[in-house]
């Protein structure tokens, strides 16, 4: 039950658009934004993943440097103790490497289509050893008067939800990583509940457990705590091996609106709405049995990485959340769902 309408101008970016961060490197995909209204503009804040220019008989891989300076690595493709199956991922003398290196970006549009990259505004860089491996997937939230950036941290030691906050874009103060490792996919709520600031996170497990969604609180937006499990995957559903949150909940008159993303054994990703209690956000009073939206046209299906729809940014006007996704891990699309028509969905 695929209820969004999409732009027809998807997708909106594709790698082609966006020029690289160095002279030399290429773009292999553009993923998921945060989104937020600045200047009466809407602005995406796209990850950008690249890489060098491959050889034909070694793997090239980019890295930051401790010096936050991207430095290049050379796997051969004939040593016994590389395992590149994967296009995302390598494994060599059994450390992952990434084969992309992501960033930030900043683009806006006035008419909520067509994207450039305004001047004056820097990429955004990974910076430390926690961010080595880049950083990716940033949420949004505006509370009062400050943008505050929720963001997957990656190094060759860990995977973490890291926090920065901004006023005007061009001033970045980085808080560090608020949630240990494994954990990602990490939303602000945009206002307090009885005083308390909420966050959903997705803490994973390889062996006890697996890839939820959970709830914490804090008092000031650093320091986390009274952790609960909110969602689990679903065994024979469309979101059976992992699920996570997407941009910030929207209040409604109903609960707490959250869409999130799911996936099942064949990493088919789609979205599916979550309904959480106005006063206690740890209680689900409804959740999607099939998926609001899912890959359908022919460039969510194929990619880089194909059958994927991931969001973690909107816009919203009235009952209509104006989405922005990701495609096939490759290109940014936009879609538009109905508040009213996603509760009805969720038969309350």
């Amino acid at each position: 039950m695929d209820i969004a309408k999409r732009f027809s101008e998807n997708p909106l970016l594709k790698p082609k658009d966006i020029k690289p961060s160095l002279p030399g490197m290429e773009i292999l995909c553009l993923l998921n934004p945060g989104v937020f209204t600045y200047e009466g503009k809407t602005w995406l804040l796209c990850r950008v993943a690249e890489r060098p220019p491959q050889k034909e008989n070694s793997i090239q891989v980019p890295i930051f440097n401790e010096q936050g300076k991207i430095e290049i690595l050379e796997f051969l493709n004939d040593d016994p103790e590389l395992d590149a199956t994967d296009p995302r991922v390598i494994l060599y003398k059994g450390i992952n490497y990434l084969t992309s290196l992501s960033h930030l970006r900043l683009l806006c549009s006035e008419d909520g289509k067509h994207f450039y990259e305004p001047d004056g505004y820097q990429p955004i860089n990974g910076k430390g050893a926690l961010e080595s491996f880049g950083i990716e997937d940033c949420r949004v939230a505006k509370i009062d008067d400050t943008f505050h950036l929720t963001y997957t941290q990656v190094s060759n030691i860990a995977v973490g939800v890291g926090y920065m906050k901004t006023t005007d874009w061009k001033t970045l103060e980085r808080k560090g990583m608020i949630f240990p490792p494994h954990n990602k996919d990490c939303a602000f709520f945009e206002e307090q509940i009885d005083n308390k600031y909420y966050a959903l996170h997705r803490p994973s497990s390889p062996e006890l457990g697996g890839n939820y969604i959970w709830i914490a609180e804090s008092e000031d937006l650093e320091h986390w705590g009274n952790h609960r499990c909110v969602a689990t995957t679903r065994p024979g559903k469309w979101d059976s091996v992992r699920i996570g949150a997407g941009a910030a909940p929207i209040k409604t008159e109903k609960g707490w609106l959250e869409i999130y993303h799911g996936a099942n054994e064949e990493n088919r990703y789609c979205l599916g709405a979550l309904l959480l209690d106005l006063n206690d956000p740890s209680k689900v009073l409804a959740r999607s049995e099939e998926p609001i939206m899912e890959p359908l046209a022919d460039y969510e299906k194929t990619g880089f990485f194909g059958n994927v729809i991931f969001t973690n940014g909107h816009v919203l006007n009235g009952d209509t959340i104006t989405i922005y996704y990701g495609a096939s891990d490759e290109v940014i699309c936009g879609a538009e769902l109905s508040i009213a028509e996603i509760l009805q969905s969720l038969k309350l």
